[in-house]
């Protein structure tokens, strides 16, 4: 699209002042002060409160829309380039957001106020533009620009590539939770790796998901500023060494350590419509020189850059695969990679201000780690008050423990990360002496209190023993935390109950529950414009900063014009849902039809394969002819198996097997399809949330800790299909018993079941399950591939299958009937989709927040500084 030069005011015209705006204005990467070097004499240094506010009309979007293209990025009106315009309005409101940036940093400086850092080994932020101009209240004008310039709006935001930085729920969630402290106001600064090759991205062949490089950053990232004034060593390796002082103290040297470079770069953060703009520093990871002279010089090309090269693995790669020793070793390194580059960074900060002087750090300082990942954060902030600051170990541990709070995200105990102690040792020797240090005196504890209690010792050590010792990392983090929390209801109560039982009758304290949330930002306001205009229309719009607003929309559920407003806004997004799926996957969508969803990571614990059951299930009713009454269905699967899982891998090529006979059979048509998204992401996300009818959320009860897919699918007006497992039990009861269609043992009954489990039983006595089993068997579905879905068959009818399929095939298909005859009355189906959405208001993470903040962070409230 061509830019139209003449159809706005001269990008020059400035009518404040004589000079050009180019010249008055910061341009290009903004910094805290600038020199005016256009001046023929010198000037004195000039600070941003100097500058006059950018205009945030569509006049001055203009203006600085076209100096960043022709200026920064050298282009001309002669160019047609989507990326370059998309870098210039990016350009164009970071500057804005950039003034609204510093202007909070000084009000939180200002306050001396407690500060908490969310440290994350993934933030899943997706694409930025949207968000930013929805919360800099900008995107009118925004669009308005645009088009004086003869440009798409949407075309510019195709440019932006997802910031793939998470693998799937755990990173969103991170993501959410900055939103939502910016929209708070809340001094809470995130902290994670700036991945150079994000989640990668799936391609389905024959079926079969290939992985490919997810190269996100292979056009810059111009949302970021880079910091490398802050840059920090970071340790690896070596050895330590003791040394006693002339008065006796004894002090560590960690001695001949490779180590590498932490570069920090800033992503802005802006809260909703409120003038916050919050940070996020991401690491990424370099050689402390960028090649060995001596080496190059000889002729050895390759060595020279060796350790350049070792070093940049560390942020190479989200998530490497760990099955060999290599993985292990470089997953390790990268969380400890972001643990001590942060925490370098905050005691930096610290001492900066403060001086040595300690004595307050723990009450102005939080740390917030989200799962097990940044775990080294204990240890290392040990090693950092001792070694760096002189402090002894009663004075380190006191601060550590008050400061320390660790977020439990999963009840697998192969989740739970562990690194053998041999390998620990090797990379990070001083941090193996602390944490053993820190068992053993823990353990001192646990003694006093179960004196003679060998085995209650042996449970709760941190250093598991066996053919080869282990460090249990989630065991360090609850035993060096004051909070340690769960994520949904269940979730906290299973983890009192069984996995952490012990330390819970030890400190019962320690443990609190805070039930996941996401922003109604994202997920409501910028992902569904049209039922976001709906709501506001009919309630206000206070609903975007408090989601508990969306209560009144219970008085409008029983108004027939405004159920048939809502019924017209879901066919447009189903419209726009099914355009997505046949661009994507080539399959055809009837909007008429029930839109039936399952999208996330793909895992037997989260049960897509049950999904698949019931799909083979409804074209075994076809092929009989038992169509009578028939509500024609479209499923849609989508998620990404961890490149080593076998099985996972193994479940999408089933998904794709059964969706090419069914969508190739036309005794089909009109009444079922079924469809496999490849390279589900976060601006997938935003269309298919919005186009759902029915959401499947049907893990297997008490292994799901929260699920945030199902409220944002709540939060959209769809109907949720599940067990009694993470924040399902929560959405069932605020949206009501009667909107929502549950099935499934519970997780009591989960656990009973095991000692008997019998699935060949199960299946033989179910004529609908034996005839599923039947094509399954047969090899209905992989004519030509013999035997390729023998290893899902045995595991279904396996009596050691932990997910428990067969026990709960036969209510879900009940429950799944139920749906069917629910899904006939539109207008009752619409009446459940409005309360629905208007009992989500608990599961926006600002209520998440607000209940970390209240319980945990106890920060202030701040709002930034007028310009």
């Amino acid at each position: 699209m061509r830019i139209a030069w003449s159809d706005t005011r001269s990008s020059l015209a400035c009518p404040d002042s004589g000079l050009g705006r180019s010249q008055t204005r910061l341009t290009g990467y903004v910094q805290e002060s600038i020199i005016n070097t256009r001046a023929k004499k010198p000037q004195a240094p000039a600070t941003i409160g100097n500058l006059p506010p950018l205009g945030m009309d569509a006049d001055s979007i203009v203006d600085d829309f076209r100096r960043y293209f022709s200026h920064t990025l050298g282009r001309d009106e002669s160019t047609d380039t989507n990326p370059q315009m998309y870098t210039s309005l990016v350009l164009s409101l970071r500057d804005r957001l950039v003034e609204r940036w510093r202007n909070t940093r000084l009000a939180y400086s200002e306050a001396d106020c407690k500060r908490t850092y969310y440290l994350s080994l993934e933030f899943l932020m997706g694409r930025a533009l949207g968000n930013a101009m929805l919360n800099l209240d900008i995107d009118p004008a925004t669009a308005t620009a645009l088009r004086q310039m003869g440009i798409e709006l949407e075309a510019l935001a195709d440019q932006e590539h997802d910031a793939g930085l998470g693998n799937g729920g755990l990173g969103r969630l991170a993501a959410c939770f900055l939103d939502s402290c910016a929209t708070l106001q809340l001094p809470v600064t995130g902290y994670g790796i700036r991945y150079e090759y994000g989640m990668f991205r799936q391609k389905i062949e024959n079926g079969c998901q290939l992985e490919e490089p997810d190269h996100w950053l292979r056009d810059g990232n111009p949302w970021e500023i880079e910091r490398p004034e802050f840059a920090t060593r970071v340790k690896f390796g070596g050895h330590t060494e003791y040394f006693t002082e002339q008065h006796g103290r004894t002090f560590v040297r960690w001695m001949n350590t490779r180590d590498v470079m932490a570069m920090p770069h800033d992503v802005p953060v802006p809260g909703y419509q409120n003038g916050t703009v919050n940070t996020l520093r991401l690491w990424r990871a370099a050689a402390t020189e960028e090649f060995d002279l001596s080496e190059f010089n000889a002729g050895s090309y390759t060595e020279a850059v060796a350790s350049k090269n070792a070093a940049e693995h560390i942020t190479m790669v989200l998530y490497p695969n760990d099955s060999s020793e290599n993985g292990k070793e470089l997953r390790l390194r990268q969380q400890y990679f972001l643990a001590s580059a942060s925490l370098q960074d905050i005691l930096r900060e610290w001492v900066k201000h403060q001086g040595n002087d300690f004595s307050r750090f723990a009450e102005k300082n939080c740390f917030q780690l989200n799962d097990t990942h940044p775990t080294c954060a204990v240890p290392e902030l040990m090693r950092l008050l001792m070694d760096e600051h002189g402090m002894g170990w009663d004075d380190a541990w006191a601060i550590t423990s008050k400061t320390m709070a660790y977020t439990n995200h999963t009840l697998l105990p192969e989740a739970l990360e562990k690194w053998s102690v041999s390998m620990f040792g090797r990379l990070l020797p001083r941090l193996l002496e602390i944490i053993c240090e820190i068992n053993a005196r823990y353990l001192s504890e646990v003694a006093l209190r179960y004196p003679g209690d060998i085995e209650r010792q042996r449970r709760m050590s941190i250093i598991e023993e066996g053919h080869e010792k282990q460090v249990r990392m989630a065991y360090l983090a609850v035993v060096a935390s004051f909070s340690v929390n769960g994520v949904a209801a269940l979730h906290s109560e299973l983890l009192q109950e069984h996995l952490f039982r012990d330390f819970y009758e030890l400190w019962p304290h320690k443990f609190n529950n805070k039930t996941n949330g996401v922003t109604p930002r994202r997920w409501l306001a910028w992902s569904n414009p049209e039922l976001s205009k709906l709501i506001s229309d009919a309630i206000g719009d206070d609903w975007c900063t408090d989601l508990s607003q969306l209560q009144k929309l219970k008085a409008h559920a029983d108004k027939a014009t405004f159920r048939k407003k809502w019924r017209a806004v879901k066919q447009a997004n189903k419209a726009r849902l099914a355009e997505m799926v046949q661009q994507d996957c080539g399959v055809t969508f009837d909007t008429n039809a029930l839109f039936d969803v399952q999208v996330k990571r793909i895992h037997e614990y989260k049960r897509q394969l049950l999904n698949v059951l019931h799909v083979i299930h409804l074209y075994d009713r076809i092929k009989r002819g038992d169509t009578a009454n028939w509500t024609p269905r479209c499923v849609l699967i989508g998620g990404k198996a961890a490149p080593g899982y076998m099985m996972a891998k193994r479940i999408i090529k089933l998904v794709n097997a059964v969706a090419k006979v069914i969508n190739g059979d036309p005794a089909t048509e009109g009444l079922l399809r079924l469809a496999f998204l490849p390279d589900y992401r976060v601006s997938a996300m935003e269309v298919i949330s919005p186009g759902t009818d029915l959401s499947e959320q049907i893990s297997t009860a008490g292994k799901e800790a929260s699920g945030t897919g199902n409220m944002k699918f709540m939060m959209n007006g769809a109907m949720t299909i599940g067990t009694l497992d993470g924040a399902n039990i929560e959405i069932r009861e605020e949206a009501g018993a009667e909107n929502f269609f549950l099935f499934g043992l519970t997780a009591q009954e989960v656990e009973a079941t095991r000692h008997h489990y019998d699935p060949a039983a199960i299946i033989h006595a179910d004529e609908d399950f034996k005839r599923v089993m039947g094509l399954l068997c047969s090899g209905n579905f992989n004519l030509f591939e013999p035997g390729i879905f023998d290893p899902i068959i045995n595991s279904i009818y396996s009596p050691n299958d932990p997910w428990l399929t067969a026990a709960d095939f036969r209510s879900f298909v009940d429950a799944q009937r139920r749906v069917d005859q629910a899904y006939k009355d539109q207008d009752a189906w619409t009446r459940m989709s409005i309360i629905n959405t208007a009992t989500s208001g608990k599961f926006s993470s600002d209520r998440t927040i607000l209940d970390y903040n209240r319980e945990v962070w106890h920060l202030p409230q701040i709002a930034p500084k007028q310009g």
